[in-house]
């Protein structure tokens, strides 16, 4: 496919945390922090070799198995649904994570190896001492790292409903990142039913067919094509798409997640607006977006109550922990459940 033709993406290679914070955080776009993480002592060990990295990973291991997505025939690295879209093209099983290490260098130089990845493994679970000896200056101490192990892969575009910041180890990462007013155009999956938990596209960026998934084109016209290196970081805001590929026979990643927002309520509240809403006629729709401008999306939103006394004000209270009661109880009763 054609090459992209996006605007370039901003690049740092000297950041502090108050930086990150004021001015990175805040913009709520993607941005490249190269060498953030190149003194980590994971990165120089897989700079030596795979056997390094190896060694360096099972001397801070604990024992404890880890979650594995394991596919016999490769799949080309794509980790997704079988044909039927009733299950998915791999087996999950628990695995030491030593013996997912001595597999993948066993079937390094196989033509075509089995695909094997271990996805999102919170360190504390298996390593427990990798978050001090490879600390993220860029975030607190309690936001905890997660761990992606494996060989060729290819991850469909999804999004995370947090802030993420991805640090490549070991081989290149490649991500095709779409603004989220995308969504319409890459043909997103089950909402509740997928292979890691966020809704997926549907659409094999290495061989998209665009007879079935039209509206595609315009999504690959706004792709932003970022390529990570070990030792490189990149941040991305909730809920832009991103589709990632991983190089190399023995492939390493960290993340951190963290919230923009504690309470985790946006897409339960999107579902209940599609019950509530998506099948009613369109001129009611039309009349309940008015409501939602209001209310919610709409710039006075925040002070629509003004005019309502203080105590009155109900679920339309000043933001806190008792206005979300009330609205929480408020949506319970509504729903028959108290």
């Amino acid at each position: 496919m054609d090459a992209p033709q996006t605007p370039n993406i901003e690049e740092f290679t000297d950041i502090d945390r108050v930086k990150f914070e004021s001015a990175v955080v805040q913009a709520g776009r993607p941005i490249i922090m190269r060498g953030l993480v190149s003194d980590w002592p994971v990165v120089k060990a897989a700079q030596q070799s795979p056997e390094a990295l190896r060694s360096y990973l099972n001397a801070g291991y604990n024992g404890q198995p880890v979650e594995t997505f394991i596919s016999a025939s490769g799949n080309d690295g794509r980790h997704f649904y079988d044909d039927q879209m009733r299950g998915f093209n791999f087996q999950r099983q628990k695995a030491p994570l030593n013996a997912l290490l001595d597999k993948l260098i066993e079937v390094a130089d196989r033509p075509n190896p089995p695909a094997i990845y271990a996805g999102s493994v919170p360190v504390s679970s298996c390593l427990p001492g990798f978050a001090a000896d490879n600390a993220m200056p860029l975030l607190a101490n309690g936001i905890e790292p997660r761990v992606w192990i494996g060989n060729k892969s290819r991850v469909a575009a999804h999004i995370d409903v947090e802030l993420n910041i991805a640090c490549a180890i070991a081989g290149s990462r490649k991500f095709t990142v779409f603004p989220p007013d995308q969504v319409g155009n890459l043909y997103i999956g089950p909402l509740e039913f997928n292979m890691a938990g966020p809704p997926a596209s549907l659409v094999d960026f290495a061989d998209p067919d665009f007879e079935r998934f039209p509206k595609f084109r315009e999504a690959w016209d706004a792709r932003i094509e970022i390529e990570l290196q070990p030792g490189d970081a990149l941040f991305l805001p909730p809920l832009w798409w991103h589709h990632v590929t991983a190089d190399g026979a023995f492939n390493m990643l960290v993340n951190y997640w963290w919230p923009s927002d504690p309470r985790g309520v946006q897409m339960p509240a999107m579902a209940l607006a599609m019950l509530a809403i998506r099948e009613r006629p369109l001129s009611e729709r039309q009349a309940w977006r008015s409501f939602f401008d209001h209310y919610v999306f709409g710039e006075g939103a925040a002070q629509s109550a003004d005019h309502i006394p203080d105590h009155a004000r109900g679920v339309l209270g000043q933001a806190g922990t008792e206005r979300d009661k009330t609205i929480i109880g408020f949506v319970m009763r509504s729903l028959g459940m108290r």
